[in-house]
């Protein structure tokens, strides 16, 4: 059984160096990404806090949660279509939180740490130089998880909160995944192949849920860009993102799978971080939530029931109806022209109102 598993261990692993490897020759042909200058503001096992600048007279501060099972730059992937880049044109502050790659004595970081401890150092990071300013926490997909998880628990820290196709509700609203969920097998036991359970595991298991999501619309996304130099280029700098992935650690590997979406824990009110249980009543910051209609990857279920749930007076709920030349349609509201276009001006005049700044 030790030599099957270290096999199991061994292929994986190694699809994960051939996907670099890909990747290293995508950079080669000019798909690397361009991403804006930045200094560290902070350095902490398991998270790098990114500073790119913005009016240094503004007290509005964005922090991007991205999720941890690719790179953060699908937030900054080059200057047209970069969230960072946007913000700082809306007067915000920016800072990023990277989640860097977890080393095999990690393996027990889980949702305690990733919605909680490192979220609480980096914004502690930012209050040694904002004291007073307003944090907005800007977030996607599993990054969003966290976001939401950390708005529960430090109210008192978070002035508003943007969550982008974040999977919050789970069970009936579990899409795609729900198959493989209920059938799959228990979590723990993928976790102790690896330690860190490695990204071509997750990249397989996403394929699976939906080959029509993960293939068969990157395929139909390549045709429809090619009559546009700009639409193909982005479609390309995508298409080399999706080579660039961490492994997660095993532990929360465990408890995104049997806590999150087996149980459903977060919407049920049971979920137990950092000695607290969590509720979407426990989230009071003004609230707004992207949802894509058409997906079957996050439902759009799956992000409105926790938004009606959660207790923040100031609601917003709007929909992105998709994008050509983004590849993946989950990262389309990050950089797809569209996105940029018209839902990320109405995310930031919504900060502009909460924030009492008008617009």
């Amino acid at each position: 059984m030790q030599t099957v598993s270290s096999g199991i261990r061994w292929w994986f692993e190694s699809l994960d160096q051939a996907r670099k490897r890909r990747g290293n020759a995508m950079d080669q042909l000019g798909y690397g990404p361009t991403e804006s200058p930045c200094r560290t503001a902070l350095s902490s096992p398991g998270v790098r806090l990114r500073f790119y600048g913005g009016n240094p007279a503004s007290n509005s501060i964005a922090l991007i949660v991205p999720a941890p099972i690719k790179r953060h730059y699908i937030w900054d992937i080059s200057p047209e279509c970069s969230v960072v880049q946007h913000a700082m044109r809306e007067d915000m502050q920016v800072y990023l939180a990277e989640w860097t790659e977890p080393l095999e004595e990690q393996s027990e970081l889980g949702l305690a740490d990733y919605a909680y401890t490192l979220l609480d150092r980096c914004v502690r990071a930012i209050r040694t130089t904002h004291p007073s300013g307003q944090l907005f926490l800007l977030s996607h997909s599993l990054g969003g998880i966290f976001a939401a998880i950390y708005a529960a628990l430090r109210p008192e820290q978070v002035a508003g909160l943007v969550l982008v196709e974040t999977p919050l509700h789970f069970g009936s609203a579990s899409g795609a995944f729900a198959p493989l969920i209920s059938f799959g097998p228990p979590a723990d036991k993928v976790a102790r192949l690896f330690d860190n359970v490695p990204g071509s595991v997750l990249n397989m298991a996403s394929v699976m849920a939906s080959p029509a999501t993960f293939h068969v619309e990157r395929i139909g996304d390549f045709v429809a860009s090619l009559g546009s130099s700009r639409t193909l280029r982005t479609h390309m700098l995508v298409e080399r993102w999706t080579l660039d992935e961490s492994p997660l650690p095993g532990r929360l590997f465990e408890q995104v799978v049997e806590d999150l979406y087996r149980r459903d824990s977060l919407m049920r009110g049971t979920l137990s971080v950092a000695g607290r249980t969590v509720s979407p009543k426990d989230v009071s910051a003004p609230l707004l939530a992207v949802y894509d209609p058409h997906s079957v990857v996050i439902p759009p279920d799956s992000v409105i029931a926790f938004h009606d749930a959660a207790a923040s007076r100031q609601k917003r709920l709007l929909a992105y109806e998709g994008d050509t030349g983004v590849a993946l349609a989950h990262v389309g509201a990050l950089m797809g022209e569209n996105a940029h276009r018209r839902l990320w001006p109405e995310i930031f005049a919504w900060l502009g109102v909460v924030g009492g700044r008008g617009h």
